[in-house]
Formats: C-alpha cells, sequence, structure tokens
C-alpha cells in the first residue's frame, strides 16, 4: 500500500490502541501509521529480509513468521492488517476463533468485503453464524492505483467488532448451518426437519415460506433462534 491517504483510511477505521498484531507488515507504511497513532504493533512477516530490514529502520517488533499460525493473546489484542488477498479466509477464521480479539480491521478484496458485510443485499454463511458475536461493516473503498504492484480488482476496508455481549447463545450456530444446508430445497424445509413451529418462527421474523436463504437478514435469523430454541 504506497497511498498515504488509504493508510489513514485504515488506522481510522481501526481506532488503534493497545496491543495490535498485524499479519504481512510488507515495508511498514501501515506499521508505522500504527505505532504513530499509538498502538502498541506487533507485526508479521514471511519474507525474512523485509521482517528485518522494517525491524532495524523502525525499532518496532516484527516477528519472523506465519501469522495465522501464532498462538492469540491472552489479553484484549485488535488486528490489523493489510492482508495478502489468497490467505483472506484463513486469516479472518483466525479472527473470528481468538477469544480475546476486540476487532479486525482488515484491507481485503472489494468483493470479499461486499460479500462478508452483507452490502450486495445477501448475506453469507461466515457473517450470519458469527452475527451474535461480531458486527461486520464495509469501512470504506479503496481503489486498485494504491497498491504496488497495482492489482487487478479493487480492495475495501473491512472491519469486525466483537459485541459487549452476545446476542445468542447455545445452538444457534448448528440452526444456522442447518439453515444452508440446502436440505429440502428451501429454508423452511431445511429447519422443519430439526424445529418444530418453523412456520411460526420465519412468520414472526418476516421471512416469507419461499425466501432464499442468503436473503434472510442476521437479525432474522436472531428472531429465528429466538423461537426454535426455546
Amino acid at each position: 500500500m504506497v497511498d498515504r491517504h488509504a493508510v489513514d483510511l485504515v488506522v481510522k477505521a481501526a481506532r488503534p490502541r493497545g496491543l495490535v498484531l498485524e499479519p504481512g507488515s510488507g515495508e511498514g507504511a501501515l506499521t508505522v501509521a500504527l505505532a504513530e497513532a499509538g498502538a502498541d504493533v506487533v507485526g508479521y512477516e514471511l519474507d525474512p529480509l523485509l521482517a528485518a530490514k522494517l525491524k532495524a529502520r523502525t525499532g518496532l517488533k516484527i516477528v519472523k513468521g506465519d501469522f495465522t499460525a501464532v498462538r492469540p493473546p491472552r489479553e484484549p489484542f485488535a488486528v490489523v492488517g493489510n492482508i495478502p488477498y489468497s490467505i483472506t479466509s484463513k486469516i479472518v477464521s483466525w479472527c473470528l476463533n481468538a477469544p480475546e480479539l476486540t476487532s479486525a480491521t482488515l484491507v481485503t478484496q472489494l468483493e470479499y468485503a461486499r460479500k462478508r458485510s452483507g452490502d450486495y443485499g445477501r448475506w453469507s454463511l461466515v457473517t450470519v453464524e458469527s452475527w451474535p458475536w461480531f458486527t461486520w461493516e464495509l469501512a470504506g473503498r479503496i481503489g486498485r492505483e494504491s497498491f504496488r504492484p497495482v492489482p487487478s480488482v479493487d480492495s475495501a476496508v473491512l472491519r469486525v467488532e466483537r459485541r459487549p455481549e452476545p446476542l445468542a447463545g447455545s445452538g444457534y450456530q448448528d440452526l444456522v448451518e442447518l439453515g444452508f444446508s440446502g436440505i429440502g430445497g428451501s429454508l423452511h424445509a431445511s429447519l422443519s426437519t430439526a424445529y418444530d413451529g418453523v412456520g411460526a418462527a420465519c412468520a414472526a421474523a418476516g421471512i416469507a415460506r419461499g425466501t432464499v436463504v442468503a436473503f434472510v437478514h442476521p437479525d432474522q435469523w436472531l428472531t429465528l433462534a429466538e423461537r426454535l430454541l426455546r
């Protein structure tokens, strides 16, 4: 990332403070900006030469290694990074499974950010399944000209933030996975294989009988869970 305005957009969305882990520090444009904003940054870089140069130039803590192989800290922390597109899902999964993560602010492909944030008007399994615990926001767009080398697609800032308190409890994720399974050809049919009162629950959530599962808003899933998991 070579555009200072793009770096500033990421830092503004991240609101960094305390411990911040940065996957893929590269040449350090974002690393330095996060440190200047007051964060206690720990950068991770696979390339040993880049890692050594950045550490020597900035004096910041730069770890040579694979971020996704790192054990999450046992204290509250955030993740902020201009991450490799090829391992976006792997990094997002790592973040969602880290118990002390407070937020993740990631530069991803624009299409990925739009899918996960519901910007297309559709909702993915990953977003719906994690909705009681995390919010998802498309926090800004970054043109491809902001990078060197210039990629073939535009990017975006995707922010995932842990909620203060969960909105659902035990059984929610099983409910969602069954709903997305496609069993029976519709959401109503899928849920009816394991739950009673699906018709009434869908009506309470404002979900028409023939609604395709991808168009069911995460908040409607919360209503389904409230009715079906009693």
